[in-house]
């Protein structure tokens, strides 16, 4: 049970709401009973609800007292006696959404606080929340329903969308962000990108005169850094995450709806295609261009193009059967030598 201290649950509600909200079919149990809050499958009382997305959690769902549980079609079989089935074929996204229904996201109410800077130039939209020390500078735009956070500053003529939330300490200069875009914690972008001719004498400077254009729905995870593109923009596609701790280069390309987890590294003037997945720790090289749907390991080293759809590891990065042929091979040879 998530600690009221910090999470406001409402509810209860019945089984017959909750399926209805999250796209489920109540296959057994009480449509009228109601829930009053979500839990771990090891945890859940009988008047919580739970799911099941992992068969290797097949033995804590049989063990489960959870009064109800989100399951996909082929796991009902297991189920113990007594327990509501809510069948989904995404039954993490079920859950997701009844997690969300009992613990929706709180805004605070409109207000700019007096502690706040906001210079006279600047548009501030309807019904937004700027808190006690944050900058908003000459020229910024703030769309409607938009929340800055203490001590972010939004940087001059940057434009924020509506529905927006720029989290605590972000800085955001050079910037164009769309709708419903959240930025986290610590978050920098549009600071130069890494751009310079090197000469013995003393490197000399590239000036970053493009921009950081995020389209709609984009999360930034905390202090990930988004660097402004040299000439070219460097762009984010609608409904990308970005996780904690990644670096982005000057000039990068990312596509629709892209997943990249924490200290993933991308070089300047790299495109990822539309549904790209770099998994932890990924280095890219610049200049190379990833397929839609590609899916890379964590802690591979991307050293030339992938193409759509393929799965890769390693470093430097393979496609994923002839990599692990090769460590396959490599312990063979290991073996036949002792």
């Amino acid at each position: 049970m998530a600690d009221q201290s910090f999470f406001t649950r409402l509810g209860p509600f019945s089984l017959a709401d909750i399926a209805a909200s999250c796209g489920a079919e109540l296959q057994s149990g009480n449509s009228a009973h109601m829930v009053h809050d979500v839990g771990a499958l090891d945890q859940a009382g009988a008047d919580q609800i739970s799911f099941l997305d992992n068969i290797k959690y097949r033995d804590a769902f049989r063990a489960s007292k959870a009064g109800a549980c989100f399951v996909a079609p082929q796991m009902v079989e297991f189920a113990p006696a007594g327990m509501a089935l809510l069948v989904s074929k995404n039954p993490y996204k079920a859950y997701a959404l009844c997690a969300q229904k009992f613990y929706p996201e709180a805004y605070p109410a409109a207000r700019i606080s007096p502690h706040a800077h906001v210079d006279p130039s600047a548009t501030i939209g309807a019904g937004c929340v700027i808190d006690d020390g944050a900058v908003v500078q000459a020229g910024a735009t703030i769309g409607d329903g938009s929340w800055i956070e203490s001590n972010a500053v939004i940087g001059r003529n940057v434009t924020v969308g509506q529905k927006c939330r720029i989290g605590a300490g972000a800085t955001v200069t050079h910037c164009v962000i769309g709708n419903a875009v959240r930025l986290y914690p610590g978050v920098r972008i549009g600071q130069d990108g890494f751009g310079f001719a090197i000469d013995p004498a003393g490197h000399v400077k590239v000036p970053q005169l493009g921009r950081v254009v995020i389209e709609d729905r984009v999360e930034i995870g905390a202090n990930t850094c988004i660097d402004r593109g040299a000439g070219p923009d460097t762009v984010i596609g609608a409904g990308t995450w970005i996780d904690n701790l990644v670096q982005i280069g000057h000039n990068v390309k990312i596509g629709r709806g892209c997943v990249i987890v924490s200290q993933v590294g991308v070089s300047g003037s790299t495109v990822l295609e539309d549904y790209v997945v770099l998994a932890g720790q990924v280095g890219v090289a610049g200049h190379l261009r990833i397929g839609r749907g590609a899916r890379i390991a964590a802690q591979s080293g991307l050293m030339r193009d992938v193409p759509a759809g393929e799965e890769q590891m390693g470093s430097p990065a393979l496609p994923i059967k002839q990599y692990m042929r090769q460590i396959a091979m490599l312990n063979r040879l290991i073996k036949k030598q002792k």
